[in-house]
């Protein structure tokens, strides 16, 4: 938190979330849900600020009530770790995606046999993350297994292959992009499940199609993971928490680097 008042005389940039509190160029107040636990000087730095850095999930909407603009967009928190909704998205923006269908309730859940054949994937639809919550559904035993965790039913068409990409987009351009690739006898690709990264060059069109999947969802900060199958280029999820290992192994300073294109105005 700034040390004195001048701190907010300037014009600097104020952030909330705690992802800038590296760059001694731009003010970050940390997050409190009490809005009266900021100073005075806070809080009018808040209110008068042009727009706000890294609001958090609780500010995020709020400012966008008010109408002040916020990095990341408020949509990119809308649908952080929201299965069901990037579907749906998707599915309304005509981005290309795998067959995905969402089963409540006990009615419901009985027709998966009747849309999905063995195997497919089911996804634990809200809050998951790092693969932890991606299952292979092979049997009917596996299924029952997944039901039994009393989510919304996410199943999605299985893609075998074992690699797809991460595509990192910040303000409207690819700051990263690198290959993951799976463990052997894994399908999982996620880093922290065993994948690994390949920095060979990615297909343009794939480059093309996270940019625009990004414009489209009014995304601004998200790792958007694109998988090749049988000729197509299809869009898994976009990743608002994405993980910062494939800058670190491309030996980019990912806090130095946010902080130049913030500063630079590039987002």
């Amino acid at each position: 938190m700034p040390g004195c008042n001048a701190a907010f005389k300037d014009g600097r940039p104020v952030a909330i979330g705690a992802r800038l509190k590296h760059c001694p160029r731009i003010d970050t107040l940390g997050f409190r849900p009490n809005f009266f636990d900021y100073s005075i000087q806070e809080r009018q730095a808040l209110l008068s600020a042009r727009r706000i850095l890294y609001p958090t999930a609780f500010y995020a909407g709020l400012f966008n009530t008010m109408g002040k603009p916020t990095f990341p967009s408020f949509h990119t928190y809308t649908f952080a770790m929201d299965k069901i909704r990037q579907t749906a998205m998707f599915q309304m923006l005509g981005i290309p995606h795998p067959d995905t269908r969402v089963f409540y309730g006990p009615r419901q859940k009985k027709k998966i046999l009747k849309q999905f054949s063995f195997p497919f994937i089911a996804k634990i639809p809200r809050g998951s993350a790092r693969g932890q919550g991606v299952f292979l559904i092979k049997n009917q035993t596996d299924l029952s297994e997944y039901l039994a965790k009393k989510n919304p039913a996410y199943i999605q068409e299985y893609l075998p292959a074992d690699r797809d990409m991460r595509i990192i987009v910040i303000g409207k351009k690819v700051a990263l992009a690198y290959w993951r690739i799976a463990c052997k006898n894994q399908f999982k690709t996620n880093l922290s499940q065993g994948g690994t990264i390949c920095f060979d060059p990615l297909p343009e069109a794939a480059l093309d199609l996270a940019l625009l999947t990004a414009k489209k969802c009014t995304w601004d900060d998200v790792g958007i993971d694109i998988v090749m199958s049988n000729g197509r280029f299809l869009v898994l999820e976009g990743n608002m928490k994405y993980g910062t290992k494939g800058f670190q192994k491309a030996g980019i300073n990912y806090k130095q680097l946010l902080c130049d294109m913030i500063l630079n105005n590039e987002v």
